[in-house]
């Protein structure tokens, strides 16, 4: 008996047909690789490329003013590094890290620079993730990266869950609260009474713009909520998402676009690449994933999902991740955290914008690049294939960005 899916047309899509809930938008470049192969490898052997990290508010001429970060800050610069050198093997000849800061324009303007590369999620102040992808487009540089307004959804938990409720795709229940309001007091609060009617705990206390698990609590009571959000809220400052707790399996699918390149050859998909599908193991007494920042990845906190393990679990979460994908038209690699519910019903918990594509090293790992190997796929591999269905959306999209293109393809 056939299988009701192979695992191409599980990982790469079914070339014969379109999904019925697939956009209405232009059609890509169908056959056309032959073109796009000579394009992305003329494009790295002679474009300029900034491969920007996180920049650090501390050093001299970085900001004007040091404020706050609502968002935990990290550089991420070992990433744009493994970034930059896998560019290198691939051909491109003139890659240059840059920090995202202050002085990142006259950096673009002095090295000539033709196309970025995202790799941070800011230096300091709200909404952060979006900064830098805000000064590409005022100066007209193409990027690997997700535009601002993206950016920004992505990283807004409560906005993302707000647009997930509109598609009518399956989250955890949530309220915001915010402490200029006065303190959080689950027995008087009317949103909360009626956002949790019926439920009373456990609930999961977290930052509506975060990363790495970090300053999230799990309390099992309404009435131990006040000082969650407090705690929460005095590391932050900003908005505080409250979020009923999942007890169920845990889960992350990492995302991206249709050019697929394995052993350095293009592949085009009808539909958004869905690879290294994993369970998070969770210890004994874990309730939420420890932070990468205090427990390395490495892989026997992950078990990877496949059509032959675990298929009716990995079949739907490759949906939900290829509806999101389609549904938030989304222009690079994401990462979807979901959980099952106390029915077995899989929500999203949220996405990352961001997720960390450090090259694999000994036993540690990225959970994007866990299930490389089962897709005959390798690091270099992964960032040819972003880079790739890069340029092919924004020859097919994009022109008017890509003018610049014209002379460095003669």
């Amino acid at each position: 008996m056939k299988p009701e899916y192979s695992v191409n047309e599980l990982l790469f899509g079914d070339p014969a047909e379109q999904p019925e809930h697939a956009p209405d938008r232009p059609p890509r470049r169908t056959g056309r690789l032959d073109q796009l192969e000579f394009q992305v490898t003329r494009l790295l052997e002679r474009m300029n490329i900034a491969v920007i990290f996180g920049g650090d508010k501390t050093i001299d001429g970085a900001v004007i003013n040091q404020t706050q970060n609502p968002r935990s800050w990290k550089s991420y610069e070992s990433v744009a590094t493994d970034i930059a050198d896998a560019l290198r093997r691939l051909g491109c000849k003139n890659v240059h890290l840059m920090s995202d800061d202050m002085r990142l324009g006259e950096q673009l303007r002095s090295k000539g620079i033709h196309m970025g590369w995202l790799n941070t999620g800011g230096v300091q102040g709200y909404d952060s993730m979006l900064h830098g992808a805000a000064l590409l487009e005022l100066a007209g540089i193409p990027y690997v990266g997700h535009n601002p307004l993206t950016a920004g959804i992505l990283d807004n938990k409560h906005t993302f869950k707000r647009q997930l409720n509109a598609f009518g795709i399956a989250n955890a229940k949530f309220m915001t609260w915010h402490l200029s309001r006065g303190p959080f007091c689950a027995d008087t609060n009317v949103q909360f009474k009626t956002c949790f009617a019926g439920y009373s705990g456990p609930f999961v206390v977290k930052p509506v713009c975060g990363r790495a698990s970090q300053n999230i609590v799990v309390v099992d009571k309404p009435s131990e909520l006040m000082g969650a959000v407090d705690a929460v809220y005095q590391a932050t400052e900003n908005h505080i998402l409250i979020e009923k707790y999942l007890p169920g399996r845990e889960f992350t699918a990492a995302i991206c676009g249709q050019i697929i390149a394995r052993e350095r050859k293009l592949a085009r998909s009808t539909r958004p690449f869905v690879f290294s599908v994993t369970e998070r193991v969770l210890s004994k007494d874990e309730r939420i994933f420890t932070s990468m920042d205090i427990s390395p990845i490495t892989m026997d906190r992950l078990r990877l999902l496949g059509p032959e393990n675990d298929s009716d679990t990995f079949k739907k979460i490759v949906e939900i991740s290829r509806t999101v994908y389609d549904d938030f038209d989304i222009d690079t690699l994401i990462r979807l955290d979901l959980r099952m519910d106390e029915h077995g019903e899989i929500n999203i918990l949220e996405v990352n914008p961001k997720p960390d594509i450090k090259k694999p090293s000994g036993e540690t790992t990225s959970i994007v690049c866990s299930g490389l190997p089962t897709c005959g796929m390798d690091y270099d591999d992964l960032i040819l294939s972003l880079f790739a269905d890069r340029i092919d959306r924004l020859f097919c999209e994009r022109r008017h960005i890509v003018t610049s293109f014209s002379t460095l393809l003669e």
